[in-house]
């Protein structure tokens, strides 16, 4: 994956240094170094996200439409540009497709 020639360079280094792991030979040394790194996940994933949302918004402010951000983020659809601009994650928009889902199987009862 990181030899992947599309993709930015932040993302080629962040990929690399992920497969590093599997350089360190002592395996109780691998198996610290990964649990830390996915202790410390969850918090570079807020930032992650929240930088994403930011320049999404910012793409929004200089006139483009939802549909045209959603091509330049890879091909997503304007909805889900607009859910990324308003902070939406995927996990929400999982969680209130299963409460619609259930909801329509209580309607039916």
């Amino acid at each position: 994956m990181a030899d992947d020639p599309q993709q930015p360079e932040e993302v080629r280094r962040l990929v690399e240094a992920i497969e590093a792991f599997e350089g360190i030979e002592d395996d109780e040394a691998c198996a610290v170094a990964v649990s830390k790194a996915l202790e410390d996940w969850p918090d570079h994933q807020v930032q992650l996200r929240t930088l994403r949302q930011q320049r999404v918004q910012a793409m929004k402010e200089t006139g483009l439409t939802w549909k045209e951000i959603g091509l330049k983020l890879g091909g997503i659809s304007a909805a889900r540009a607009q859910q990324i601009a308003t902070g939406v994650s995927g996990a929400q928009r999982r969680k209130a497709a299963e409460a619609k889902r259930v909801e329509a199987l209580k309607a039916e009862e």
